[in-house]
């Protein structure tokens, strides 16, 4: 946990403890009746903090989820299960759960608008049956009768705050772990995520499940709140309108969760003992809309950015100038001696691709490609625009399915295997365009790509290893040449057995593109991973690769040592573009 998360969990805990010995001691029922409202819309909140803020998925149904475990509470309440009210809560929420499942299985194959839709014709389907039948007790006019030592308003505020409190330790514990750091992956690139052997099924399915859950208890301590809930507390409506707050405020961080319960709970009570315009709300509502435009994030996850963003330039101003990557443009780049390009192990094929082939349509992208790249060796991928890199890496790494030809990984065979598979038996990659969460440190990032909590030690050693900042240093302020090294270390920080690099110099000088090829060179025997690198940049290719393939128009039209290849007329006739299009 950072400082700041580390202040802001701190200040939400302060303002908790002060709020239950304030509220039952000095407020009047009424204004404790709405602090109790306030701190369960709070707790449904954290539910979309998890779905909308962590996961980035467009729900609209976690009322739908909140009026399961009411339902349930009141349905135990009424046949005098035993166990107790907080017993009857946590069933609640877990009820919640295989819907929560259910509900995320589109998720899977669709997202955005449609997944919206989809949720909220749940919310929709739910509010009919609710309409349609009433929730257990309402009939028998049997009250759920809250436990002691809880059973005063005074007494149910505090326990809605520890409830409160706990889900977002929980949550606070969760973030740290690679589920809660791979949503935020998710949120920013599913593609990504696969890559660094996350499961998106998995991880997103165990969101809508834990939201769920949340909902669920949130539901059942509205029923502990009311005694009996009518459908109305559930509308459709209210997923709706609590989901448009998710995206202002951000209920991931945990004073986002307060602020949201607050605004949906007294913000129109506050403003008529004002006196003020009920429109007033809708203004604040605008004004948070604004905010969220013109950052592309929550108000919260703006302020939070701007706070560690403002620690991090300090951090950076007070270390050796030298060491700072924003002043390599004006003092000389340390370019690392030049070393023999690892040649590899004879006879030992870390990944081999025979007769790859990929097509389009009609369009033939890959035609019967052959590829080795030997354990221990850097070898490079090279061509024009348009030639087949880029297909290549994706067909290898699992994106594109349905290749012709066949994969191994170490002598056996990944064929049909899916990318996050293809990355945990040890085949990772980077992209032409990195899409880092920017909430993220290094360290951070670096964890997600290794699969484990990297030793502090290990996680810079790789960073000084690839000339990136201090790990504490957070993605939102390091350029882009310096993310796609951080995209490199993370894909060696998870020592594959072949990490295959797309374009990794794109951004950088001349200087620095020399000094990235002659520190590939020695990731093979610094860390025991073998390199495809794709390059445009002929001066990093003879720096960091003993071996060479071209592609051309998807065919295989040199492939050897490097400066054979490179020397060849065919070669260098199809980079000054005179080369003619092979028949297929």
């Amino acid at each position: 946990m950072n400082f700041i998360d580390r202040r802001a969990t701190l200040t939400v805990l302060g303002v908790a403890v002060a709020a239950c010995v304030v509220v039952p001691n000095v407020l009047s029922p009424y204004w404790i009746y709405l602090a109790i409202s306030a701190v369960v819309s709070a707790v449904i909140m954290q539910s979309y903090g998890v779905i909308v803020g962590r996961v980035g998925v467009m729900s609209l149904c976690q009322m739908s989820f909140a009026a399961i475990g009411a339902w349930v509470v009141l349905r135990l309440n009424l046949s005098d299960a035993p166990g107790g009210f907080l017993l009857w809560l946590l069933l609640g929420g877990l009820a919640a759960v295989p819907v929560g499942v259910a509900i995320g299985l589109p998720a899977l194959r669709i997202r955005g608008v449609n997944l919206a839709v989809v949720t909220f014709g749940f919310a929709v389907s739910t509010d009919i049956v609710l309409n349609a039948n009433q929730f257990p007790g309402t009939t028998e006019l049997k009250t759920l009768v809250r436990p002691e030592p809880f059973d005063g308003d005074g007494g149910y505020f505090i326990l809605a705050v520890v409830v409160f409190l706990l889900i977002a330790a929980g949550l606070a514990l969760l973030n740290r772990t690679r589920l809660g750091m791979s949503w935020l992956e998710l949120r920013h690139s599913e593609r990504a995520a696969a890559s660094h052997g996350i499961s998106v099924a998995r991880s997103k399915l165990a969101a809508f499940a834990i939201s769920a859950f949340i909902a669920g208890v949130g539901g059942g301590l509205m029923a502990g709140q009311l005694g009996l809930v009518v459908a109305g507390n559930f509308a459709m409506m209210q997923s709706l309108a609590l989901f448009a707050v998710a995206i202002l405020i951000g209920p991931h961080n945990p004073e986002g969760a307060v602020m949201g319960g607050v605004f949906g709970a007294v913000m129109a009570t506050i403003l008529e003992k004002l006196k003020l315009p009920q429109d007033l709300g809708g203004m604040l509502f605008g004004v948070f809309a604004i905010f969220a435009l013109r950052s592309g994030v929550s108000q919260t996850d703006f302020t939070r950015a701007r706070k560690r963003e403002r620690q991090a330039r300090k951090f950076l101003e007070s270390a050796d100038a030298g060491d700072r990557r924003e002043d390599a443009a004006s003092a000389p780049v340390e370019v690392p001696a030049a070393v023999p390009p690892p040649v590899g192990r004879a006879g030992t094929a870390a990944l081999a691709a025979r007769g790859l082939g990929v097509r389009y349509g009609e369009v033939v992208a890959l035609d019967a490609v052959d590829l080795t790249v030997p354990e221990g060796a850097v070898v490079g991928l090279i061509g024009p625009n348009g030639a087949g890199k880029s297909t290549f890496i994706a067909a290898v790494t699992g994106f594109v399915p349905g290749y012709e030809g066949a994969i191994e990984l170490d002598g056996r065979s990944i064929d049909g295997l899916s990318p996050s598979a293809r990355a945990q038996r040890g085949l990772r990659r980077t992209f032409q365009t990195t899409v880092i969460a920017p909430e993220l440190t290094q360290y951070e990032y670096l964890a997600i790509g290794a699969g484990r909590r990297l030793p502090k030690k290990e996680a810079d050693e790789l960073l000084e290893f690839f000339g990136c900042p201090p790990g504490d240093v957070p993605v939102s302020i390091v350029d882009v040449g310096t993310r796609r090294l951080l995209d490199v270390a993370a894909a060696v920080a998870a020592r594959p057995k072949v990490a295959l690099l797309d374009e990794p110099a794109a951004g950088q000088s001349a200087a620095e593109s020399l000094r990235l090829g002659r520190t590939l060179a020695q990731v093979p025997e610094r860390f025991g991973v073998s390199v495809l690198l794709v390059e445009h940049d002929m001066e990093l290719v003879r720096a960091a690769c003993a071996q060479v393939t071209v592609l051309d128009f998807g065919h295989v039209i040199a492939s050897g040592p490097t400066e054979e290849v490179l020397e060849d007329p065919a070669v260098m006739a199809a980079y000054l573009g005179t080369a003619e299009v092979p028949l297929s």
